[in-house]
């Protein structure tokens, strides 16, 4: 073990020599950090809609002010005609048309109920679910009101249902998407460093005056890993700290167990970087082929598409992606306050792999060519 601290020293020297690498590794994630979440939002507004209204009643006045009040929809046009208002959808300036038939107010009045019809620009799939979904729930609870004033003792009062948002009272769509962001920034700072490091030595051409020595294989893999292993959790301590200083979130469970899991982490995903270093010939290469493989990760970890959503045999792969068990154990912790044996399944998922992942590496690194 006496060869370990001369390699670290080396490593270290050379990260501190090379800028590029502590603004990549600092700089960057603190800015990403601010910046995305507050660009990335769940909330759709300022959804465009235009309405054909052929009733223009003192009803279809009041339902298109709700709608437009609910902050949700932004009216572009109040069309004539359902064909000038789908121009307005081929040109892409609305994203809904509203048409409300005539004779809306005085058969809702006489029979109780009536029609209107929604059209959806369906291109962009998850805006038009999303936007004819609140378009549909403005609309019913408008409806509920006229009945109620129009017939007071027609409808019974039924069941109230109140609803309460667990570990995230008021529905903060950044609450549930930091901890995640930060997931991925941890990862992509891992993975792309150590993906990089030994490849470096292979074009630089330092790797084979290493070869000649009597280095063992074990400390040279080490001595790639634990400085990045360190940087990765000092980027994660920044994270932390940016998120309580910016947006207000502190972690509600054991900071211990969370650094536990972090550490863990980590050397799964540093020792898959180092593996693809050892592939790898040179650094454009490793490049691509690291973020082939963070793609996969970053759009299957559940950030962004809920795993239940997903068919069996992707839900089935996620359970081998180290990136799903991160954001996971990030919620578990940080919002829900979650124990040791909440985590325990994905801690022992995520150790499995960094044990696969290093051994694999350390076999894989070749000193003779």
């Amino acid at each position: 073990m006496s060869v370990l601290p001369v390699l670290l020293r080396k490593e270290f020297r050379q990260i501190f020599r090379n800028k590029s690498i502590l603004t990549i590794s600092l700089a960057a994630p603190i800015m990403q950090f601010i910046v995305l979440p507050l660009a990335a939002n769940y909330e759709f507004k300022n959804i465009d809609l235009a309405v054909v209204d052929n009733d223009r009643s003192d009803l279809s006045r009041q339902m298109i002010d709700r709608i437009t009040g609910s902050g949700y929809f932004r009216l572009v046009d109040h069309s004539a005609s359902y064909a000038q208002a789908y121009a307005l959808i081929e040109s892409d300036e609305a994203d809904l048309i509203l048409q409300i038939p005539s004779g809306f107010e005085r058969d809702l009045v006489r029979e109780g109920r009536e029609k209107v019809f929604v059209a959806v620009n369906a291109i962009n799939g998850l805006k038009a679910g999303v936007g004819g979904a609140y378009l549909t729930a403005i609309i019913a609870g408008f409806n509920r009101s006229v009945v109620l004033d129009l017939m007071p003792t027609a409808a019974p009062a039924g069941i109230a249902v109140t609803s309460s948002g667990l570990f995230n009272p008021r529905w903060n769509y950044q609450i549930a998407l930091i901890p995640g962001i930060l997931a991925i920034l941890v990862t992509m700072i891992g993975g792309m460093l150590s993906a990089l490091n030994i490849v470096k030595e292979k074009e630089t051409g330092t790797i084979e005056q290493i070869n000649v020595t009597p280095i063992r294989k074990r400390d040279f893999i080490l001595a790639k890993l634990i400085p990045f292993w360190l940087l990765a959790n000092v980027v994660f301590t920044i994270g932390l700290v940016v998120a309580y200083l910016i947006y207000g979130i502190v972690p509600q469970g054991s900071l211990l167990l969370l650094y536990g899991f972090i550490g863990v982490y980590l050397l799964a995903v540093l020792g898959f970087g180092l593996l693809v270093s050892t592939y790898c010939t040179t650094q454009q290469q490793a490049v691509f082929v690291i973020f082939f493989f963070l793609m996969i990760f970053i759009l299957m970890g559940g950030l962004f598409t809920p795993l239940d959503s997903m068919p069996d045999w992707a839900r089935t792969a996620t359970r081998f992606n180290p990136l799903t068990h991160m954001i996971e154990v990030m919620r578990l912790v940080i919002l829900k306050a979650s124990t040791f044996r909440d985590i325990l399944p994905n801690l022992l998922a995520v150790a499995a792999m960094a044990v696969v992942l290093n051994v694999w590496a350390v076999l894989n690194y070749r000193k003779t060519s």
